[in-house]
């Protein structure tokens, strides 16, 4: 029961917050990257003053770097202004840091080498990743590199350095600013991509749901919309013709009669054809929504081919409700569906999935939800069991347990070829 509590906070989160998590600590990382590669340059330093100096700018520099990576994520992703401010103090701090990085350079107080070099190109490249992040146009993008690298060559140039030196400082900024942007750039557009898939598919599902409710409501309508006017008028008929005391009225009002009885009839063929379902459809539906849902789903067992129409209409049913409750009401990795036909005389049907919290049996609720309540009148008028808990591993459970009905014989069809074409 540890196990859980320490992984918690990862197991909790959804798909795309994963990744979301991963993505920044990623970036943040360049952070603690940049700490490591200035300070191996500044300890090769003679100078203690000028590696105070250096290390002050440092340590400033990267928090700043850090915290803008978290604002710009923020703002690439819909939720925050973009951080103008904070881009601008980065800048700001960069170009203090490489003009001091110069200055102690050509003082002599940086003995030559590398070690400057390194240092610039580990203040510009680091700033430069973060700094891409609020920038739309690629063009943009290669116009800071390429004028950061300008701006270093021209600010060592005027302090006098050597022409070697130079170029070794143009050529560091650039190579390292293109690295750093090509990975800041691509981390986030690969985070917005993720989170706009993720919408997209609950748009989906919700567009899916709206459509059902359309074609329900314009079949009742269809049904409903003429009878409901015959039996007005006749109505309003029936009351003129009373009213003068004709025998006529009684007449009228037989027809309504009938027509409310037709209408009566009506309503319940449409009803029944919406909920009457197919089960080898709603299993193939079920692994297909599923697996969409990111759910690792599979089908085991039998098809329920050879059961009656009655029988897989239940079963059907409660593979449809199952899996609502699936998407709903947790949030599961994984499901096994898995339908038995037993010698006995029942086929038993079994959805798992670990969406359910990990509590004891006697602290389950009891209160059955409505979906469940008419399940089990579905179940029972064919003389069957439903039963619904989790257990203290996480697993929910949901198993219905119908009577053979005459004349059916357990089918030995496994149901491989539906996972096949599920996963296709």
């Amino acid at each position: 029961m540890s196990v859980p509590k320490l992984t918690g906070w990862w197991e909790r989160r959804s798909d795309p917050a994963r990744f979301e998590l991963y993505t920044r600590w990623s970036l943040y990382s360049f952070a603690l990257i940049e700490v490591f590669l200035v300070l191996g340059a500044v300890q090769r330093s003679d100078s203690p003053t000028g590696a105070r100096v250096v290390l002050w700018a440092l340590l400033g520099q990267s928090v700043l770097c850090a915290v803008l990576v978290s604002r710009v994520l923020d703002w690439a992703l819909g939720r925050r202004e973009r951080p103008t401010r904070l881009l601008a103090a980065v800048g700001a701090t960069t170009a203090l840091a490489v003009l001091v990085v110069v200055v102690l350079r050509a003082t002599g107080t940086l003995l030559p080498g590398g070690e400057a070099v390194q240092i610039v190109s580990g203040f510009t490249a680091f700033a430069i990743g973060p700094a891409v992040l609020n920038i739309r146009r690629p063009r943009w993008i290669l116009l800071l590199v390429v004028g950061t690298a300008a701006l270093v060559a021209a600010c060592s140039a005027a302090a006098g350095l050597p022409g070697g030196e130079t170029v070794g400082y143009a050529v560091a900024v650039a190579a390292g600013g293109a690295a750093m942007a090509f990975t800041y750039r691509g981390s986030a557009w690969i985070l917005v991509v993720v989170w706009e898939l993720d919408r997209a598919r609950e748009a989906q599902s919700r567009l899916a749901v709206a459509e059902e409710r359309l074609r329900f409501g314009r079949d009742l309508h269809d049904v409903m919309g003429r009878n409901l006017s015959v039996i007005a008028l006749k109505s309003e008929l029936a009351v003129q013709l009373a009213q003068r005391g004709r025998p006529e009225a009684v007449d009228q009002m037989v027809e309504v009669q009938r027509i409310a009885r037709e209408s009566q009839r009506d309503v319940r063929e449409v009803v029944r054809g919406y909920r009457s379902v197919d089960l080898q459809v709603e299993l193939a539906g079920a692994l297909s929504v599923l697996r969409a849902a990111g759910v690792d789903c599979r089908a085991e067992g039998d098809d329920g081919a050879a059961l009656s129409p009655a029988v897989q209409s239940v079963i059907a049913w409660v593979v449809r409700e199952g899996t609502t409750n699936v998407l709903r009401h947790g949030d599961a990795r994984s499901c096994v569906i898995r339908l038995l036909v037993e010698p006995a005389g029942s086929a038993v049907l079994t959805m798992e999935n670990d969406g359910a919290a990990a509590v004891p049996a006697a602290a389950a609720p009891t209160t059955p939800g409505t979906g469940l309540t008419g399940l089990r009148e579905r179940v029972g008028a064919l003389g069957g069991t439903l039963t619904a808990e989790p257990d203290a591993g996480g697993v929910f459970r949901l198993t219905a347990c119908v009577p053979l009905q005459r004349r059916e014989a357990p089918s030995g069809t496994a149901v491989g070829s539906q996972n096949r074409e599920g996963a296709a």
